[in-house]
C-alpha cells in the first residue's frame, strides 16, 4: 500500500477506500488488515477519508502509507463515502471498495466481495454480514435491521439481504453514477438508486471482527428506529414521489367521497337534516386528497428532472474520463 498516481496502462486498480472519524487507535489494525494482493488486481490503493478528525487519524493513515484526503470538518458518513469515491475515480479506480474505520469487517472478505465485479456479474456487491450471531446486536436492532432490508429490497427490486452493511464493492461506472441525498449514511440509498438505475446488485456472506468501540451512528434503539425511519421516508419522498403522495391523497380522497356521498344519500332521503358535518368533514378529507395528488405529481416531474440532471453528469465524467485515458 502506497502512495500511487492514476493508472495509465490495462491494469485492473482497486482502491480500498476507509472514511474515519478520530479513529487513530484502530486505524492501524484496519489497515493491517487490508489485502496487498489480489487475484486479478493489479494494483491496490488504500484511501483514508478524513472526515474532520481531531485527534491523529492523519498522521497514522500516512504513516502506514496510504493515500487520504481530508474534510476541513466533520460532514457525516456520507458525504465522506462520496469524497471517497470522486477521489477514487481521479485514482484510476476500476472496483471500489468501502469498508468502515471501526474494523468492523474483515480483510480477507475484499476477496469475495470483488470477485463478482471482476468477473463481469456484478455492479454493486453488498456484504452480507451474519447479524443474527452477533452478540452485540439487541433482539431490536436485529428486528430493525430485517425489516429495513425488507424494506430497500421492496423500494430498490434487488435482492439485497443486509442493506445497512457499509461493506460493499462497486465497478467504476457504479461509482461514478451513484449520488447521497442524506447526510446520516449512505448505505440504504445507493442500493436503492442502483436497483432503479438498472445496475446488477448481489449479496455476498462476509465475517465481522470483535467490536473495537460503541458505534457513533447509533446511540440507542430509539435513535436507530428514527434515524432508519427518516431515511425510508426520505428515500420513498426522492425515489417514488407520486406513490409517496399519492396513495395517502386516494385514501382520503376515497373517505371524503365516501362521506359526501353519505349525506347526498341523507338529502335524497330525508332532506339531509343534521348530516352538515359530512359534508364539511367530506369536503375537507376530499380536498387534502386532491392536493396531496397533485402535490405527487409535481413532485414526480422534480423526480424526472433529477435523474435527467444525473444523467447528464454521468455522460460528462464519463466523457472527462475517457478524455484522461486519451492523454499521453
Amino acid at each position: 500500500m502506497s502512495h500511487l498516481t492514476p493508472a495509465t496502462g490495462s491494469g485492473r486498480t482497486l482502491v480500498i477506500q476507509v472514511p474515519c472519524h478520530n479513529e487513530e487507535e484502530v486505524l492501524p489494525r484496519v489497515l493491517a488488515d487490508l489485502p496487498r494482493a489480489l487475484p486479478g488486481i493489479d494494483r491496490i490503493v488504500t484511501l483514508v477519508i478524513d472526515d474532520g478528525s481531531t485527534d491523529r487519524t492523519v498522521e497514522v493513515a500516512r504513516a502506514h502509507g496510504a493515500e487520504v484526503v481530508r474534510l476541513p470538518v466533520n460532514r457525516g458518513l456520507a458525504r465522506a463515502f462520496l469524497t471517497g469515491l470522486d477521489r477514487a475515480v481521479a485514482l484510476g479506480a476500476d472496483i471500489v471498495v468501502n469498508t468502515d474505520g471501526d474494523h468492523q469487517y474483515r480483510g480477507e472478505d475484499i476477496a469475495k466481495l470483488v470477485q463478482p465485479v471482476l468477473e463481469g456479474r456484478a455492479d454493486l456487491v453488498v456484504g452480507t454480514r451474519p447479524v443474527a450471531e452477533i452478540a452485540s446486536f439487541s433482539p431490536l436492532k436485529k428486528l430493525l435491521q430485517r425489516l429495513g432490508s425488507w424494506a430497500t429490497r421492496v423500494a430498490s427490486g434487488t435482492t439485497v439481504e443486509d442493506a445497512p452493511s457499509g461493506f460493499r464493492a462497486m465497478n467504476r461506472e457504479a461509482a461514478m453514477r451513484l449520488h447521497v441525498f442524506n447526510r446520516y449514511t449512505y448505505t440504504v440509498e445507493t442500493i436503492i438508486q442502483a436497483g432503479r438505475k438498472g445496475m446488477r446488485v448481489l449479496s455476498v456472506p462476509v465475517g465481522v471482527n470483535p467490536v473495537t468501540r460503541p458505534s457513533r451512528l447509533v446511540k440507542g434503539s430509539g435513535s436507530y428506529v428514527m434515524r432508519q425511519l427518516n431515511v425510508m421516508v426520505r428515500v420513498f419522498m426522492t425515489y417514488k414521489p407520486f406513490r409517496f403522495f399519492a396513495i395517502p391523497g386516494t385514501v382520503l380522497g376515497a373517505l371524503g367521497t365516501a362521506l359526501l356521498l353519505r349525506f347526498l344519500w341523507f338529502y335524497a332521503t330525508d332532506g339531509g337534516r343534521g348530516h352538515v358535518q359530512s359534508v364539511i368533514i367530506g369536503a375537507l378529507l376530499a380536498g387534502a386528497g386532491l392536493f396531496l395528488a397533485a402535490i405527487g405529481l409535481l413532485a414526480d416531474l422534480i423526480a424526472v428532472n433529477r435523474q435527467l440532471l444525473e444523467d447528464v453528469e454521468w455522460r460528462v465524467r464519463r466523457m472527462e474520463d475517457r478524455g484522461r485515458e486519451r492523454a499521453p
